[in-house]
């Protein structure tokens, strides 16, 4: 299948239309949307409000997952299409692979599968838009659940991964020495730099946002925080950074401090960084090659550490309104806010042109279908 990344070529798709309360970035339209690959017609008038019927919304882009359905990115092409599949059932029309730290020969494994998934995506699949790079830049001495295998980060380390599968985000903790400079480096070469995994000061946070850091990852979790007294890289997040991504599954992060977030950080987006246990059973399970328990929701290891989660992006679309957020607010946090990180004008939208990566919800936000690039995922809903 041509890459659907670059257009020309692109798989030739009957036309098909949706009808109901449509999102648009001018507000809700009632009526219908028309569309192929991409979106070519949307038709109907204005309203204040959706009222009842089907609500017609971006498809959810997810910026951190690292697996889903027993699968994990650092399996290979085949635990890719799997978890790609598996949240595509759930709303996610497009994702990033996450990694988790390990030896270079690992790594480039990894992303050696992950590069051919950015040209062909599977049937009833995400689409893969690259790579988030967690690690293995981070703090060893807040690594949350992921395994021991840090090291200081190069800009050849990264250029050379890229290489393999085009990496969009690189999360690393800027107190590491050299990593300053890193940031500038990562950044003048085109790379997007997330602080995380850190046990950074509030100054070494704000001295790598100066230096071309754009966000934070899972924001709270896994960083220093926000004492009155001692400000982290939490403090800095909610002060000064514009982005940032945060896991709404109402375990990481208290609901109170994810409303102040959503007050303080104008463009913070949400991800799932969800993990194997993804729609699987409660039970023991192999985490990140740990031992580990999915109970009611959320995973853990042994010790108690959190170990990724098994959030769905539809999910956190529920909870969102749940505590008090607007729909439409809501729907830009888990879609367009993501696009327009990755600097995609043509995803995270409902308007002429982009790309038809579609959900249409009940008035309660039950998944009714899915589209990915105008193909409809079996299975959603």
């Amino acid at each position: 299948m041509p890459s659907a990344e670059e257009g020309p070529g692109e798989r030739a798709k009957s036309s098909r239309s949706l009808a109901g309360s449509i999102l648009t970035p001018a507000g809700w339209v009632r009526g219908s949307v028309e569309f192929t690959g991409r979106i070519t017609q949307i038709r109907g008038g204005p309203v204040r409000s959706p009222g009842d019927g089907t609500l017609i919304l971006p498809g959810f882009i997810d910026l951190h997952v690292h697996g889903g359905a027993g699968a994990d990115v650092m399996e290979g092409a085949g635990a890719v299409d799997a978890l790609a599949r598996h949240h595509a059932r759930h709303g996610t029309t497009s994702l990033l692979a996450t990694t988790v730290c390990g030896p270079r020969a690992a790594l480039a494994a990894a992303l050696t599968e992950v590069g051919p998934r950015l040209r062909l995506r599977a049937p009833g699949a995400a689409r893969v838009l690259g790579v988030h790079l967690e690690g293995p830049f981070l703090n060893p001495d807040k690594l949350g659940a992921q395994p021991r295998a840090v090291r200081p980060g190069t800009l050849k380390e990264v250029q050379g991964l890229d290489a393999l599968a085009r990496v969009r985000i690189v999360t690393l903790a800027p107190e590491i020495p050299g990593h300053i400079a890193l940031v500038g480096a990562l950044s003048r070469a085109g790379f997007i730099v997330q602080l995380g995994h850190t046990l950074a000061s509030y100054d070494e946070a704000a001295a790598a946002l100066e230096a071309g850091a754009r966000g934070f990852t899972h924001l709270f979790n896994a960083m220093s925080g926000a004492d009155h007294r001692t400000p982290g890289a939490a403090a800095a997040a909610l002060a000064l950074a514009e982005s940032a991504e945060v896991i709404p599954d109402l375990v990481h992060v208290h609901p109170g401090l994810l409303r102040a977030a959503f007050r303080t950080i104008p463009r913070l987006h949400c991800v799932t960084d969800a993990c194997a246990a993804a729609g699987m059973p409660d039970g023991p399970m192999t985490v990140f090659g740990q031992r580990a328990v999915k109970t009611g929701g959320a995973v853990r290891l042994e010790g108690g550490t959190l170990a990724g989660s098994a959030l769905t992006m539809d999910q956190a679309l529920r909870n969102l309104v749940s505590i008090g957020l607007p729909l439409v607010e809501s729907s830009r946090r888990v879609s367009t806010y993501a696009a327009e990180y990755l600097g995609l004008l043509d995803r995270g939208r409902i308007a002429l042109g982009a790309w038809a990566d579609l959900v249409a919800l009940t008035p309660t936000l039950e998944l009714e279908a899915v589209y990915v690039e105008g193909e409809p995922v079996a299975g959603a809903g």
